[in-house]
């Protein structure tokens, strides 16, 4: 960690500079604030090591400005990717967060820190999250969108308006999902708090990030998915069914507990039992064939269209062999590899479900001091001049 901060010392002209740090946000102690003389828009905070969601955190409470860009490090965005997402808070004052679409770096050629050439990852395990990515942004995000019901904003590339994240208390530090935690506590706190709000997700921003390329480091991540998933959903359940959750609350929340957080269970629950119906001769050819059809024909389906999306239009993968070669993705991911992926889903959230239970009741305590603290920080920033209804 020393030779990153002398090397970013190095390489930026960076000296360090008196400068106020205002603690809106607990975060572990900020040692020292750098800036530089040659590049006058970078600041760098050096604070004792806390996880992501505090050092966001730090550096929230060091932003100057009314929105703050949250980017992964090994994450690329395109040049006007920043002109775009913010365009949501332009067009509509009520706007507290946006983000754009994520895509897979794995394979394409990347110079000056920009991605120059768009090539398709090599390898079948990067091949099926490049569709996955692909039918989770075009067809998720962007559907949800339209009713104001987005529950997640990725942690790789996302914006948010300052004191509204502030208000709804920042980054939890104790979850593996802090973007999407952030994100649904906005919907939580404001829908409590009766404002009018906007969570947008805008279709043409790019963010390209590296993938995991080894089974591995899939698996840890999509287990530490889950988890996160299921640390952002439970303490927010009042959600669900709430007189005031509009789409969000009515629809958006229930399918997401349904398919995102049950879904793998079941997923793999009707996979055992074809396989015990089969040796016990009680499953038919018709049965069989409809059960077929609904788990793997509605997945292709899905699939396939938002590869027909994704080329009518952003048209990222041009050439016909590239077409093909994802058309035929879509169908092969649906026999092997989103079943393996359910089974890790459905570790993420076993490994939640039997964590310590000193280390729940920990967690359990922190939420309700959480929720305090949002209450105060509501009631902090309604008397701040800078907090004003759109």
């Amino acid at each position: 960690m020393f030779h990153a901060l002398a090397t970013l010392i190095r390489e930026f002209s960076l000296v360090e500079v008196p400068e106020a740090y205002r603690k809106r946000l607990q975060t572990e102690p900020v040692q020292a604030v750098y800036a530089s003389p040659v590049y006058p828009k970078v600041r760098l905070v050096d604070k004792a090591s806390g996880g992501k969601a505090d050092g966001l955190n730090a550096g929230i409470n060091c932003a100057r400005y009314p929105l703050f860009c949250v980017v992964d490090a090994d994450s690329i965005l395109q040049q006007d990717s920043l002109t775009r997402v913010v365009q949501p808070f332009l067009e509509d004052a009520s706007t507290v967060a946006s983000g754009g679409v994520i895509r897979l770096a794995n394979g394409c050629v990347v110079k000056d820190g920009l991605v120059t050439e768009v090539h398709l990852p090599k390898g079948f395990l990067l091949l099926f999250q490049l569709v996955e990515y692909l039918r989770a942004f075009l067809f998720g995000r962007l559907g949800w969108s339209q009713f104001n019901a987005v529950l997640i904003i990725s942690g790789a590339f996302s914006m948010f308006h300052k004191e509204r994240a502030m208000a709804a208390g920042g980054y939890r530090a104790d979850t593996v999902g802090e973007d999407m935690d952030l994100v649904v506590r906005l919907h939580r706190t404001l829908r409590q708090d009766k404002r009018g709000y906007r969570i947008a997700f805008v279709p043409d921003p790019i963010c390209w990030t590296e993938a995991p390329e080894t089974l591995g480091a899939l698996k840890r991540q999509r287990m530490r998915w889950q988890q996160g998933l299921a640390e952002s959903v439970a303490p927010n359940f009042g959600l669900m069914f709430n007189r005031h959750g509009g789409v969000l609350g009515w629809l958006a929340f229930p399918l997401t507990l349904l398919f995102e957080f049950f879904g793998p269970f079941i997923e793999i629950l009707g996979y055992l039992c074809m396989i015990v119906f089969w040796f016990l001769g009680l499953l038919t050819w018709p049965v069989f064939l409809v059960f077929l059809f609904a788990s793997v024909g509605l997945g292709v389906l899905l699939s396939v269209n938002a590869l027909l999306l994704e080329e009518l239009s952003f048209h990222l993968y041009p050439r016909p062999a590239q077409q093909l070669k994802l058309f035929l993705v879509a169908i092969l991911e649906n026999f092997g590899y989103r079943q393996l992926t359910a089974v890790w889903r459905c570790m993420g959230l076993v490994k939640w479900m039997l964590a310590p239970k000193e280390y729940r009741h920990r967690k359990d305590d922190r939420r309700s001091e959480d929720r305090e603290e949002e209450k105060r920080r509501v009631g902090e920033i309604r008397r701040d001049s800078s907090w004003q209804d759109p």
